[in-house]
């Protein structure tokens, strides 16, 4: 087994929609559109998600294409899904949460044929970890901690 890598991110509320998110020396606006009671100063968390797995995509996309030997000379990733807010907000109905699916369109200009970037699409779906994560459950544990001055 090899050793394992761990990553964090810690959030703190600067308003009931807006967080911002330090990731190691780095500092995100996760926040809502007006029409979701924020001020739109950033993508909000379904947004990142979306960009976290493009980003993976064009990571991992790049990684396997020079392993396989194939020369990208441009990768454009689409991602989109549709998701139903009732559960969101508070409202009795069997719609999940999260989104219904996730579409990905890998818009590629490469030196290879259908055969080879198909392999190479495969490659990449199997190999990605935010695609591993979607597409297969894993564990989520949450806890609270309580800080200084909340009420026993």
């Amino acid at each position: 087994m090899s050793d394992l890598l761990t990553f964090a991110v810690r959030g703190t509320a600067d308003t009931a929609a807006r967080t911002t998110v330090r990731a190691r020396d780095f500092s995100l606006v996760v926040d809502e559109p007006p029409s979701l009671g924020g001020d739109d100063l950033g993508a909000n968390p379904v947004e990142y998600l979306l960009a976290g797995f493009a980003g993976c995509l064009n990571v991992v996309g790049h990684l396997v294409a020079q392993e396989q030997g194939l020369t990208i000379r441009s990768l454009d990733v689409e991602v989109s899904g549709p998701l139903d807010p009732a559960r969101l907000f508070g409202q009795d109905t069997e719609a999940r949460a999260g989104f219904q699916h996730i579409e990905v369109a890998l818009h590629v200009d490469a030196d290879a044929d259908e055969a080879a970037l198909e392999r190479w699409v495969r490659t990449v779906e199997e190999r990605c970890p935010i695609s591993d994560n979607l597409r297969q459950p894993t564990p989520v544990h949450l806890g609270v901690v309580r800080t200084a001055g909340a009420p026993a």
